[in-house]
């Protein structure tokens, strides 16, 4: 502005010398402009993430799983009734399902680590211990056992009598997840150098019973339950015999009053030719037992590694006082697994299980 008005200055001077006696010439005072500066004030945001639903709330129920080793519906319809005890005693949300899998079971506990309860059994659990830390805090009690067997079954007429037979011939299993119907089975079929022929995977311990009933395959493994009397007095010693009903009972095999699998008056099938015996009352006719494994610790329940310790504790007591105190409840609920009761359980009884696992370089992918 200052060197406008200068020049300014310097043209005026020069056009009144040019311009000559008294004229005179006037100019006009330069427009000065002013820019107001302007401010933008911007508003700072603030985002704020709401807190995750508490454990066991309508928005963040706690996931009570059950591995498929029988029918869905049948182990939903016992869920049902678990769960509607758990939230009248608890005051907590449940929310039952059963995964397509064995392993598909774990990998959901594994996957919701902090809001997770499985129903399982000991191969799952150790598998499920490994790879995300799963926690055991109750065993089933099954007819006063808090351990079972795994059974490798064929046809009665079969020629098959002893496990050496078992060679080349095709075999029925459960689910790669199932200790009884497939680990332990997997594990002495290993120890004595038998090498089976074609396998498969039936889909439960049912469908094994189904398909050497129907002559579908040569043999089939399934878990075991001993005999009892009426009264819940076992009728197996533990000894290498005497863990099939006897020869002489084996016609007199059928369906009681109740509907249980009952042979002469007195002894009562629980093993896993039970859960056909509404479709196949003779399944003891047709199927027999040729062998029985060592003890294997009883399914349980198991926790996500990051489950709220005293939500723990409560749904575990709670679960103890339902079996004490309405016992014919409790074994409702648990039809579908035979469960009688539940017992405490602690990691370390799943140690023969674990060398197992470990002998035959079991992992998850294998499920």
């Amino acid at each position: 502005m200052t060197k406008r008005l200068s020049l300014l200055a310097v043209v005026a001077l020069v056009a009144a010398a040019c311009g000559g006696g008294g004229g005179t010439t006037t100019t006009e005072a330069p427009q000065t402009t002013t820019t107001q500066a302007q401010t933008t004030t911007t508003a700072a945001q603030t985002t704020t993430t709401a807190a995750a639903p508490e454990v066991g709330t309508p928005d963040n129920p706690i996931q009570v799983l059950f591995v498929p080793s029988v029918s869905a519906e049948d182990i939903i319809a016992g869920g049902e009734l678990l769960k509607q005890t758990l939230e009248a005693e608890t005051g907590l949300s449940f929310e039952v399902s059963v995964p397509t899998s064995y392993a598909a079971t774990i990998q959901e506990m594994c996957a919701n680590p902090g809001s997770s309860m499985g129903f399982i059994p000991a191969q799952a659990y150790v598998l499920g211990n490994e790879l995300c830390g799963l926690e055991i805090a109750l065993k089933a009690l099954r007819f006063g056992y808090d351990v079972y067997w795994a059974q490798f079954i064929t046809q009665r007429d079969s020629d098959i009598q002893t496990l050496e037979d078992l060679a080349g011939r095709t075999w029925a299993y459960p689910d790669a997840g199932s200790t009884s119907g497939f680990l332990v089975p997997s594990g002495i079929l290993a120890q004595l150098g038998i090498e089976v022929g074609e396998t498969v995977e039936a889909g439960g311990h049912s469908a094994v019973v189904q398909a050497v009933y129907n002559g579908d395959v040569d043999f089939g493994t399934t878990f075991y339950s001993p005999p009892t009397d009426a009264e819940g007095n076992p009728l197996w010693d533990g000894g290498p015999t005497g863990f099939d009903v006897p020869e002489e009972l084996v016609e007199s095999c059928g369906l009681d009053a109740d509907g249980e699998l009952v042979c002469g008056e007195d002894f009562f099938v629980w093993d896993a030719r039970r859960n056909i015996r509404e479709e196949a009352p003779d399944v003891v006719q047709k199927v027999k037992i040729i062998a029985v494994s060592d003890p294997i610790p009883n399914d349980g329940l198991a926790f996500g590694p990051e489950f709220p310790e005293d939500l723990k504790e409560q749904i575990t007591q709670t679960l103890i006082e339902f079996a004490q105190n309405d016992p014919e409840g409790f074994q409702a609920a648990f039809d579908a697994y035979s469960w009688d009761s539940v017992n405490p359980a602690t990691d370390a009884e799943f140690d023969s299980i674990r060398a197992i696992v470990q002998q035959l370089g079991i992992t998850i992918e294998d499920l």
